[in-house]
């Protein structure tokens, strides 16, 4: 939760707005909160059944209530200059495992990036090494992956890229 706070700080303290699932509990919140406590801006794309759970962050910049999960990926992916995943549920690797395949079907050239808080992602790069071991996937795309340990190394590495 830590390093979640500190990478929306970072991101706010560069001047990043973050687009994030607009959820009120979790990584989402800690990183929302971490950028909303450096004046920050984040806008939430949270699906109308997740407002009904009361799962949504009431506090952020912008709050955008969509339909569908397809619809709140869409949003984002449209919305964002970069695909950041931290340490999450099923609903992050579906949507790390989507950016990825949009970026080798160049959909997308935006950076995809893990945050391997403690290691998190390791099991995850060992399965794409494997895909890439048995000729599923390339190894060229498999390196375009980011792997960061911190979020100070992640914040380096897209400033590095032309955001």
């Amino acid at each position: 939760m830590e390093h979640a706070r500190q990478l929306g700080e970072l991101c706010a303290d560069a001047g990043w707005g973050i687009v994030n699932g607009g959820g009120g509990q979790g990584m989402m919140l800690a990183v929302a909160d971490g950028a909303l406590s450096r004046g920050g801006h984040v806008e939430g794309v949270i699906p109308h059944s997740m407002v009904l759970r009361e799962w949504a962050h009431n506090s952020l910049t912008d709050l955008h209530v969509v339909e569908t999960m397809h619809q709140r990926k869409q949003r984002m992916h449209d919305r964002c200059d970069a695909f950041v995943a931290l340490p999450g549920g099923i609903g992050t690797l579906d949507e790390v495992c989507e950016a990825l395949a949009w970026q080798k079907l160049e959909i997308h050239k935006k950076p995809v990036a893990v945050l391997n808080t403690l290691g998190f992602y390791e099991s995850f790069l060992h399965l794409l090494d494997h895909t890439v071991e048995c000729g599923f996937y390339h190894a060229l795309d498999r390196e375009r992956l980011w792997v960061t340990a911190t979020p100070q190394e992640l914040i380096t590495r897209l400033n590095q890229f032309t955001l």
